[in-house]
């Protein structure tokens, strides 16, 4: 398997130096990952690869300038624009840092494609879009809904499941949401229990075993 942890790991240590709160949302949909892939029966190869791709997916925001990843209001066409191209810049750095495992890259690539196919960045849909990236736009998506961030304040843990019921087959893939509303409160309770703050889980969750 081509995914040295040590990379993985500095992919986030550049990512907490670039933006705590995107650091800690990455973490946090890495250990969501973690559970789905347990209560999936994913093998260990595959356990790792999600937890990878899943802390990972956010890592090309170290070059997004922060006049626009920190802004307190809605994005201009132009800064959404710009914005979208974290995926990309996701990728270049995944690559630079001796990441060549496909599925982690494609998850990095690929967590805002939508099942309706008017995601981006190359519009797949349905089953096109690979498996791992259709879990991590789930875990994403509910991290993002509930938490609270400059611009707005966090949705109720029932308004995020909501969402994530009505976007099914839209911009989700149903399967999976199932999955996981089917764990949410498992979920809850270890994200809360473990600090996001800690270099010491992170290192653990990806580096042991190769990357968990």
């Amino acid at each position: 398997m081509s995914v040295n942890g040590e990379q993985a790991v500095n992919g986030l240590t550049q990512l907490l130096v670039k933006d705590i709160v995107t650091y800690e949302h990455s973490i946090r949909v890495g250990k969501m990952a973690k559970l789905m892939a347990a209560y999936l029966n994913f093998d260990e190869l595959q356990t790792q690869k999600l937890i990878a791709g899943c802390c990972l997916h956010d890592i090309g925001k170290v070059h997004i300038h922060d006049s626009i990843l920190k802004k307190k209001s809605s994005l201009t066409q132009e800064e959404w624009k710009y914005m979208k191209c974290h995926a990309f810049f996701g990728v270049q750095m995944a690559i630079m840092e001796g990441i060549t495992d496909q599925d982690v890259i494609d998850t990095i690539h690929y967590h805002h494609e939508r099942w309706d196919g008017t995601g981006y960045p190359s519009g797949l849909k349905g089953n096109d879009i690979p498996v791992y990236a259709r879990i991590c736009s789930i875990l994403d998506a509910f991290d993002c809904m509930i938490s609270d961030r400059p611009y707005k304040k966090g949705m109720s843990i029932q308004h995020a499941r909501e969402e994530l019921l009505n976007q099914s087959y839209s911009q989700f893939d149903g399967h999976y949401v199932q999955v996981f509303l089917t764990i949410q409160d498992m979920i809850l309770e270890h994200i809360q229990r473990d600090s996001v703050h800690s270099f010491a889980y992170h290192t653990r969750a990806i580096y042991h075993s190769g990357i968990v």
